[in-house]
């Protein structure tokens, strides 16, 4: 049976990407997003790596959706007590906290378990196009 092998090196190098959320279709940004977080974009991806890789995500209260999903789309949370059920649509949700909408969209597509919320803590997401990372020198990704 074949098996592959990664060198400590390989995987210790951290990249950091730049993407910016202006006029960018959620649903397309986040699975772009995933296979950058994954490291589906390199030659060393496995489902059970980390290939530390870090995404900033700019200008998060422009992002855009489809159809009429600004009113229909509904987010849910529960507080654990009864009658503790909140429902906030997605233009509610804009309001409030525009970068909740991308990290649950993310937070929903990656693996569960362990390697996800490792992966989940790569991701610094601002509603400004300042963010305070300027000296990791990120490579801007063009979506």
């Amino acid at each position: 049976m074949n098996k592959t092998n990664f060198t400590f090196e390989e995987t210790k190098k951290q990249n950091w990407f730049l993407i910016d959320a202006k006029d960018q279709v959620l649903g397309k940004l986040t699975s772009k997003i995933i296979n950058i977080l994954t490291g589906k974009i390199t030659c060393l991806y496995g489902p059970h790596v980390n290939p530390r890789n870090h995404i900033i995500i700019i200008n998060s209260d422009q992002i855009k959706v489809t159809g009429a999903k600004e009113q229909k789309k509904l987010y849910y949370r529960h507080s654990g007590r009864p009658g503790g059920l909140k429902i906030e649509t997605l233009q509610e949700l804009r309001l409030k906290n525009p970068d909740q909408i991308i990290q649950k969209s993310v937070k929903g597509m990656l693996p569960k378990g362990k390697l996800g919320r490792q992966l989940f803590r790569n991701i610094k997401i601002y509603q400004t196009a300042i963010h305070p990372h300027t000296s990791q020198q990120p490579l801007e990704i063009k979506l």
